[in-house]
């Protein structure tokens, strides 16, 4: 299990950050494009090298601002921009994936919103494997509830698609209204060879997800007790994501 923080910090300061990590025992690290893809070529190769001296593994968390079931042609287009700009950058980190929200279901029905976003997915599929770009597509479980992405949604993509995934804990529990069946999670996890996760606490209502907030530790020490029968990789979301995840390795170890 590998664990890391949501976020390494912008161009300047990422050197520094990945080396805090890397003291403390952390080996992962999520790349926050969530409003921006706002790393260059040039620095993005060179924080890549450096993640990979420091033997951290990055990925990249993608925008906000995808909805590939929008009504709107333009907005899908927009929405497929981002997730392939992120996807050349990521390339250059050497970022394992890009985690993203699909998309919301809006006045379609759940039926018709998966067929959307899953042609979409396949479209986008054809142009990495065009690209040779090495980076992994990984549509993220949501926390709300009018958004597509609970669990078997997400699994159906990966199956249909052939994309990877990010499995968010935290939104799952949100979604579920507070219920977190890992055993029932785990089990329909156990065939995949790698697990990409989010997790944090959660704060939500009858919609789902709010916010997220700080880590739980008993909650935290049964995840973890799960997700070591997995391979997996576990980046903490929460507000104060760096020592959230320093405590979440010190679990694990333990």
């Amino acid at each position: 299990m590998i664990i890391g923080p949501s976020g390494i910090g912008g161009a300047k300061e990422a050197e520094s950050n990945l080396e805090f990590l890397n003291k403390n025992n952390l080996g992962a690290a999520e790349v926050a494009f969530t409003h921006n893809t706002y790393l260059k070529k040039d620095d993005a190769i060179r924080i890549g090298k450096i993640a990979k001296k420091l033997d951290i593994k990055l990925s990249i968390h993608g925008s906000y601002y995808i909805n590939l079931n929008a009504s709107e042609e333009i907005k899908i287009k927009k929405s497929k921009e981002r997730i392939l700009d992120a996807c050349q950058i990521g390339e250059y980190l050497h970022a394992t994936h890009l985690v993203f929200h699909p998309g919301y279901y809006g006045k379609d029905s759940k039926e018709d919103t998966y067929e959307n976003i899953k042609n979409e997915m396949l479209d986008l599929q054809k142009t990495l494997k065009e690209k040779k770009w090495k980076i992994k597509l990984a549509p993220e479980t949501t926390g709300k509830i009018n958004v597509f992405g609970d669990l078997d949604e997400t699994l159906k993509l990966v199956k249909d698609t052939k994309c990877s995934f990010c499995i968010d804990f935290a939104h799952l529990k949100a979604r579920n209204q507070g219920i977190l069946n890992l055993k029932e999670i785990i089990e329909k996890l156990k065939s995949f060879k790698h697990i990409h996760c989010h997790y944090s606490g959660i704060n939500y209502g009858p919609k789902g997800e709010r916010n997220h907030i700080p880590i739980d530790i008993k909650e935290t020490k049964e995840l973890l007790k799960e997700l070591k029968k997995l391979n997996c990789t576990v980046i903490c979301e929460a507000p104060d994501t760096y020592n959230d995840a320093i405590k979440m390795q010190k679990i694990s170890e333990k």
